[in-house]
């Protein structure tokens, strides 16, 4: 039986890469070599693109699933728990595995909002597809992949393409996955900083994605506005000032609201305005999940 059009129920988001624990510091000042400083704020909380986007997707109020690898460890107890408490449900493709799970520290100064990360990924995970793979992507409205665990983020991308599924990818930056999903995404949503093999800047890397065959490319240029391309058109949206105080998993945010307004807004520019607007909202308040809240809020979804 076929899904109900995608207006008449919740959209399905199937969500494939990274979920790592984030231990999250504010701070007023970076620590000089060799001192230590006291936080003015902390948070634990689940990270990683895909895992952000699906958590966003789900606030907006799509039926959000991540396909990720945790294997069984205290901390992927504490990362699971945080998903499934945003309405994310986890599929774990290295369940019954010891493996180490990727912990973030992460630095977000107080007067700018700027993040520093260190962290583990998952770009050379050796973590297999799940067996339930297809029946999710059959079941998902839109696809989004971020390259991590390679495998799975190949086999994701190669059903998603035979059904003719949305698929987004999440661009961050150049990872070994990115040749494989290319070639079957519907719509490569860029950091500005990412680049194709010999592309020099973000025109050329988009440039190289449309002659390569991808429909519609969208590049963010953080508070600057956001580049797109599609259907032989281009055009450029402003991104809403805010006054930023935390930009820790902005553009996850934007990867995730991208994700549900490509279910139902088929205008390029229409979903760029909207997913700035939910970026924008994430900068605004401190901290990984107060902000989320906001979303509820038919304004964030019309």
């Amino acid at each position: 039986m076929r899904n109900a059009p995608v207006s008449e129920r919740a959209p399905v988001g199937l969500f494939v890469g990274l979920a790592t624990l984030d231990v999250i510091h504010r701070i007023a000042k970076p620590p000089a070599v060799d001192e230590k400083i006291t936080a003015t704020a902390q948070f634990v909380s689940a990270g990683g693109p895909a895992a952000n986007a699906a958590v966003t997707f789900a606030a907006l109020g799509g039926h959000a699933i991540l396909v990720t690898a945790l294997g069984d460890d205290p901390v992927a107890d504490l990362i699971r728990a945080d998903l499934t408490a945003h309405r994310v449900r986890v599929v774990d493709a290295a369940s019954g595995r010891h493996r180490p799970v990727p912990v973030s520290a992460v630095s977000v100064l107080e007067s700018t909002g700027e993040r520093s990360v260190v962290s583990a990924d998952a770009v050379t995970s050796d973590a297999s597809p799940p067996d339930l793979l297809d029946d999710l992507v059959a079941g998902a409205d839109v696809v989004l992949v971020d390259g991590h665990h390679p495998e799975i983020a190949g086999a994701a991308a190669r059903l998603a393409a035979q059904r003719g599924t949305t698929l987004v990818v999440d661009a961050g930056r150049w990872k070994p996955a990115m040749a494989e999903v290319i070639p079957c995404a519907t719509d490569m949503v860029c950091s500005a900083g990412f680049r194709t093999p010999d592309a020099t800047d973000s025109a050329s890397t988009a440039a190289a994605l449309l002659a390569g065959g991808v429909p519609t490319v969208v590049i963010t240029h953080g508070a600057d506005p956001v580049e797109w391309w599609s259907g032989g058109t281009s055009g450029s949206v402003p991104v809403p000032p805010v006054a930023a105080v935390d930009t820790l998993g902005a553009g996850d945010a934007f990867h995730g609201a991208y994700a549900y307004y490509a279910t139902t807004v088929t205008d390029v520019a229409d979903r760029a305005v909207r997913s700035a607007r939910v970026a924008a909202l994430r900068c605004s308040m401190a901290g990984p999940r107060a902000w989320l809240s906001k979303l509820s809020g038919e304004q964030m979804r019309k």
